[in-house]
């Protein structure tokens, strides 16, 4: 006999760890204890010198579903503690080291625990908030750790004796669950003076009378109408003030999910897993259940997800619809999560408030999957998928901040990187005190004390100007250096890459407005061999809200390279339409180059050419033009357009001129909108593919890293990889770390992490 200590790294607190251990030990017939301790787990085991080898394995490889096994430590002999028994001690007092404590992410509703849910026979029937050692609250409730009841927001609601029970009993699945709760002893729905059962009925009611009732979720309120209603659909529009904005439907199943969508097989493993994102599937074109055109205005894709609850599950069941599930908010500001500030943001939205009185520790709206064949595109890491930690090479902490729009910031040490949940666009002051809630937040529960700051070279974000007030030293990051190297750190690049970065606007090092950028990079550093052509933004930041306006920049004043812009009669027929006040002014101002900043901008071009093709010269959010724009492609076959790929001060740079032109003229002949909105897409996928070839021809590197929220476009993404394979090139994009926006601070971090480091 010997007794040997263990210690357990990963996400192993909150998932159900101590009983798992407990219950392998026993098993196995080893004595000793297992305790929390700061951010991992511990403890002793005495028995024989192979069991306990088998008892470590174990560790590893049976781990709970829930828990992610970093590492498991033996150490030598010790002098035992001579417990008779195996048991589970208390957790030991102190806070985490850095990266010592790995948050888990709220995981939905188990099989076991909705079993319960709707079985007539057992306590929890029709219980909102069932939960076990499985499923269940954990990153939106924890107030501190180590993990247990006493540091969660569920401390106010003590054990009845029938839960106390399961809680002490090893054979349980609740045992040491921390949200355990029941009817007699556990939150409790509100609606005004209703409690329970009621309060649920009369949301249901509401929600049939086609209202709009504000849901307190797992991490913040949530929006809900009936999916089908198209009156209940554009009333919740007009008072969220989203005019276009696609909305999620909430459906009760995959037989509900299959009705609406084709549902490919990574999208149903998706949709069910614990971690219950919002994925973006293509709709049934025929015998589809009937959602309101409201829901999804103009696109062939919709956002579905599975019941994440039991609340969920009852709401749905009830109601027995499909239901519109959007954010509990006003539009660009950030989800609510306090009972009464709710009430005040909500009170002109909703029809009703169904509460409950388990408190939000932390803001985590729905995560959002999309999927290109089998490649996963993260489109916003949030709720059942962050704070789980992501891998990155770093000695030192560091913290990335994050840029302005799809904001995330990360916390990064000890080779573990804490992105952190999507906060939204920093255009206001709400959204920037919810940003640095969320950042004190986690950094108390990680431990992670960043020494060093990383930023956007942009200094109008709010981002940067925060990172500039801050003590610590700090390292502006270029946006698309950043883009790249996150999908480079995500995939372990270690050498250098070529980075494509396809997105709106990011403030380059020269200056001017960047967009459409091929670059050679490694982790510390870039070079730029290739861009698209610059093109005045009429108005500024105001032409992202104008396609119009992007498009007369491209029309009248894109970037002379040789070829002619479209032909005066071409820009007529595209003018005609337009606004000749509006008109006026923004030719007056290209030619007087007056507002008129120059960007070479992926993003910018997609609008233009939604705005030519008749499709959007006005959109309610960033990226509306282009997403109508792949919608009208669809899966139509098309030629390409006419491309032309120059040399010009040292980088090779596409001229969208001769694009443009035969754009308008082969609209004017009468192309399908449809057709030409296709061959856009293959000719930047070419265009694309060309660069690539000659700055590979150049002596680039043959690995290729994606990045910009340009391809979140699956038709983009998906030709352009095609053509990149075909040439005899590695080709990454971002899986776990969303590809747009929200990838900028891992980026960020890995950049930072590595100039520190001095390596690659």
């Amino acid at each position: 006999m010997t007794a040997r200590r263990f210690e357990v790294y990963g996400t192993v607190q909150g998932v159900g760890f101590r009983p798992f251990v407990y219950r392998t030990a026993a098993e196995l017939g080893l004595t000793g204890w297992v305790a929390n301790v700061n951010g991992h787990v511990e403890g002793e085991v005495v028995g024989p010198p192979g069991v306990i080898e088998r008892f470590a394995a174990r560790l590893r490889s049976d781990a709970p579903a829930l828990a992610r096994v970093r590492r498991v430590r033996l150490s030598e002999d010790t002098r035992p503690s001579y417990e008779k028994t195996f048991r589970v001690r208390h957790s030991a007092p102190g806070g985490p080291g850095p990266a010592a404590c790995e948050i888990p992410p709220d995981a939905a509703i188990c099989d076991a625990c909705l079993s319960e849910l709707r079985d007539p026979r057992d306590r929890r029937y029709r219980y909102p908030f069932v939960n076990c050692t499985d499923c269940g609250p954990r990153a939106t409730i924890i107030e501190g750790l180590p993990y247990d009841r006493v540091r969660t927001t569920m401390r106010r609601f003590p054990l009845c004796a029938d839960c106390a029970a399961e809680y002490a009993d090893p054979a349980d699945r609740r045992f040491h669950a921390e949200p355990v709760a029941c009817p007699a002893c556990g939150p409790r729905l509100g609606w005004e003076d209703l409690r329970g059962e009621e309060a649920l009925r009369a949301a249901v009611r509401t929600v049939s009378e086609g209202g709009i009732v504000a849901l307190k979720g797992l991490g913040g309120y949530q929006l809900v109408c009936d999916a089908g209603d198209p009156r209940a659909v554009a009333e919740l529009r007009r008072r969220k003030r989203r005019p276009a904005k696609p909305f999620a439907v909430m459906v009760d199943g995959l037989h509900g999910a299959a009705r609406l969508a084709v549902i490919s097989a990574s999208e149903e493993r998706a949709l069910t897993s614990l971690e219950r994102p919002v994925v973006l599937l293509a709709l049934r074109r025929r015998g589809a259940h009937p959602l309101a055109p409201g829901v999804h205005p103009g696109l062939t894709r919709v956002g579905l997800f599975l019941p994440t609850t039991g609340l969920h599950h009852l709401l749905l069941a009830d109601v027995a619809r499909p239901l519109v599930v959007t954010s509990g908010n006003l539009s660009d500001e950030p989800i609510a999560v306090d009972d009464a500030a709710a009430r005040h943001a909500l009170a002109g939205v909703a029809d009703g408030f169904l509460t409950h009185d388990r408190p939000i520790r932390a803001r985590y709206d729905d995560s959002v999957l999309q999927f290109a064949g089998r490649t996963r595109i993260t489109v916003r890491r949030a709720r059942g998928l962050a704070p789980a930690p992501l891998p990155l090479r770093v000695r030192e902490p560091v913290a990335g901040v994050g840029a302005q729009l799809k904001h995330t910031f990360t916390l990064a040490a000890d080779g573990r990187a804490v992105l952190g949940p999507h906060t939204g666009d920093l255009s206001d002051l709400a959204t920037h005190e919810a940003f640095l809630a969320s950042y004190a937040h986690l950094r108390h529960l990680t431990g992670i004390e960043p020494r060093v700051l990383a930023h956007d070279l942009h200094p109008g974000y709010l981002s940067t100007q925060w990172a500039r007030t801050q003590p610590q030293p700090r390292i502006p990051v270029q946006h698309h250096h950043a883009h790249v190297a996150a999908c480079a750190a995500e995939h372990g690049v270690r050498g250098p890459f070529l980075g494509i970065a396809y997105d709106g606007l990011g403030l380059g090092d020269d200056g001017t407005m960047w967009g459409g950028e091929v670059v050679v990079a490694d982790l510390s550093g870039y070079r730029r061999v290739g861009r698209f052509a610059t093109a005045p933004l009429p108005g500024g930041d105001a032409a992202v809200r104008h396609p119009s306006r992007t498009a007369l920049g491209h029309l009248l004043g894109g970037e002379a390279l040789g070829s002619p812009r479209p032909y005066p009669w071409l820009t007529r027929a595209f003018t005609g339409r337009l606004d000749p006040h509006e008109l006026a002014t923004v030719t007056a101002m290209v030619a007087g180059n007056v507002n008129c900043p120059r960007a070479s901008s992926a993003g910018r071009l997609f609008d233009t050419v939604a705005s030519l093709l008749g499709l959007a010269d006005r959109v309610s959010y960033e990226g509306e033009a282009a997403v109508l724009l792949e919608a009208a492609a669809g899966e139509t076959h098309a030629v390409p357009l006419a491309h032309r790929v120059v040399r010009a001060d040292g980088l090779w740079v596409y001229d969208s001129a001769p694009t443009l032109a035969d754009l308008l003229e082969r609209r004017l002949e009468g192309e399908p909108v449809a057709r030409l909105a296709a061959a856009f897409h293959l000719t930047l996928a070419i265009v694309t593919s060309e660069l690539a070839a000659r700055a590979v021809a150049e002596g680039a590197p043959r690995t290729v890293c994606l990045g910009g929220g340009c391809f979140v476009n699956r038709r983009l993404l998906t030709e352009v990889r095609r053509r990149l394979r075909a040439q005899g090139l590695r080709v990454l994009v971002g899986g776990q770390v969303p590809v747009g926006d929200g990838g900028i601070s891992y980026g960020q971090a890995a950049v930072a992490a590595a100039r520190l480091a001095g390596v690659g």
